[in-house]
């Protein structure tokens, strides 16, 4: 263990580190060269005068901003001795876990493409290019022939998949836990309780005020809109991430929220960026990977076919061809349970020096994967700005739903947190559904592994994605599922098969997402 000093000194060196290899660190390093020229920096106070010009240009704010933004995204610093894998994921069974199921999803996609004769990747035809290019913006108008090609996996594959994990310790012990065994997921992780979780989400109380509350009994609802809009310009005023990030608690104001959420991401869409994405999107004219089909029919699928989103078609093509070319991502893999899969050069099969990351991201597509970028399209119009905000979200928050891990804000733990709150606090409910073969976990999985993306109307999803963002977890993902149980409850406990409970919970768009969530918390018995 490290002590309190050595931690802070090391995520300190771990930080200056990123950051040196930053376009912010050689703009600072431009920024105060240019300062020297200054009649108010004397030789004299050198370092303090450059320093007041960097806090009064606000260089030091930006600066500020992406410390934050470091120690938001990365894991606080493990003793040096500790194996890189113990930082991707602490216990054994679940790196064990995770490793099989990324060999079933690789065999997956390479039979496909021994079956259709399709290679992984290709380089496209002159022409090819040329029309691509002519039609990059039109995309949705394209039909190729998509019936031979399969979705890798579905979320209920990989429930399957959590249902069957098991802590070979646990196992062998002597006392196996009962109430674990109730639900479909049989480990033991820590979650937390009610009372932790108000705690945690005190902002949502019924005392504090809230967007899209209509009755609050404290404030008149547009008295404190009018309020929390000004509060959301001084924040951006101010360009201060963590303060936007404490502010979205409360929920975003419509015509705040995209700049706010660009403000806690830390995205920046400076020239470079802009370069960085249209590179991306040359990779993308020039190459055709098997991937791209799966994009394809993942969109055809899905977002194609939702009343919300089916007119972002092209936007989603876009978006999600320039992920599977973005090498950049790969860096979150230091941090996430998951590796990235590997193919090898035509003809060097075996050869680890011809060895390549396949898809160049590392980031294997399942069906519902466009439903991420959808949401957003509704907020940003800028093919880059979406790009980025995308990109920055799935490092920090989506990858954690589709692979196994012990980390709080992770599927395994989700699942577990949302069955927990139910067998405890809906104990009747959870055992009438249990009896008649409606796990309630088979009817959630899909709405927390799609961050709920597809099922709530979007004014309400980004109400919710609002609160992700503001307390940097998906754990709100899991109360959420267990208040919409609380709330159709009583429906519930009539229903006699899985059918009729799925019927009963098909239709969440008319749902509210904060009062179900400040009533299942703060309404409920601790």
């Amino acid at each position: 263990m490290l002590g309190q000093d050595g931690g802070l000194s090391l995520t300190i060196a771990q930080v200056v580190q990123r950051l040196k290899g930053s376009a912010l660190h050689s703009q600072l390093e431009q920024q105060a060269r240019l300062s020297l020229h200054r009649p108010d920096i004397k030789l004299e106070s050198l370092k303090e005068d450059i320093k007041e010009f960097l806090k009064t240009s606000g260089w030091e704010k930006k600066l500020q901003n992406a410390v934050y933004s470091e120690l938001s995204v990365f894991p606080s610093p493990c003793h040096p001795s500790v194996p890189p894998e113990h930082i991707k994921e602490s216990l054994a069974y679940m790196r064990k876990a995770q490793g099989s199921w990324e060999k079933r999803i690789l065999k997956s996609l390479n039979s496909m493409c021994t079956e259709l004769g399709i290679p992984l990747a290709q380089k496209r035809s002159v022409n090819d290019q040329k029309e691509l290019l002519n039609k990059w913006n039109e995309m949705g108008t394209d039909e190729p022939d998509l019936s031979l090609f399969r979705p890798v996996y579905a979320p209920k594959d990989f429930l399957e998949v959590l249902m069957n994990l098991r802590n070979p310790n646990y196992e062998n012990s002597e006392q196996p836990s009962f109430r674990n065994h109730l639900g479909l997921i049989q480990v033991s992780l820590k979650v937390k309780d009610i009372p932790e979780l108000k705690e945690y989400f005190s902002e949502l109380d019924l005392n504090v005020g809230q967007l899209d509350i209509d009755d609050s009994a404290n404030v008149p609802p547009e008295l404190f809109e009018s309020e929390h809009v000004r509060i959301g310009q001084k924040v951006l005023a101010e360009q201060d991430s963590a303060a936007a990030q404490q502010y979205v608690r409360q929920g975003c104001p419509t015509s705040l929220r995209a700049e706010l959420w660009v403000l806690i991401l830390n995205v920046s869409n400076q020239p470079e960026d802009i370069l960085y994405y249209e590179q991306l999107k040359s990779n993308v004219i020039q190459h055709d990977l098997l991937v791209d089909s799966l994009i394809y029919k993942d969109v055809k699928l899905t977002a194609s076919n939702d009343d919300y989103y089916f007119v972002f078609e092209d936007y989603l093509y876009q978006v999600l061809l320039c992920f599977s070319r973005d090498t950049s991502v790969l860096e979150h893999f230091t941090y996430n349970s998951a590796t990235p899969p590997r193919s090898y050069i035509r003809g060097k099969l075996g050869m680890e020096e011809y060895a390549v990351f396949y898809p160049p991201n590392g980031v294997i597509p399942f069906h519902g994967f466009s439903m991420y970028v959808a949401p957003l399209c509704f907020l940003y119009h800028e093919p880059s700005k979406l790009y980025q905000i995308f990109r920055e979200i799935y490092v920090r928050y989506f990858f954690r739903l589709h692979s196994i891990s012990s980390h709080p804000s992770g599927i395994v733990s989700l699942c577990l947190l949302f069955e927990t709150l139910l067998q405890t606090h809906l104990p009747q409910l959870f055992y009438h559904l249990r009896e008649i073969g409606a796990q309630p976990l088979r009817i959630s999985f899909k709405w927390m592994v799609r961050a709920f993306s597809g099922y709530l109307a979007t004014d309400q999803l980004l109400l919710l994605w609002d609160r992700i963002l503001g307390y940097n977890s998906l754990e709100i993902l899991a109360v959420l599922a267990a208040a919409v149980f609380a709330f159709r409850a009583v429906n519930l406990m009539e229903v006699t098969s899985l059918a009729a409970a799925e019927a009963v919970l098909a239709d969440l768009s008319t749902l509210k997402v904060t009062p179900l969530l400040q009533i299942f918390l703060f309404a409920t018995g601790s």
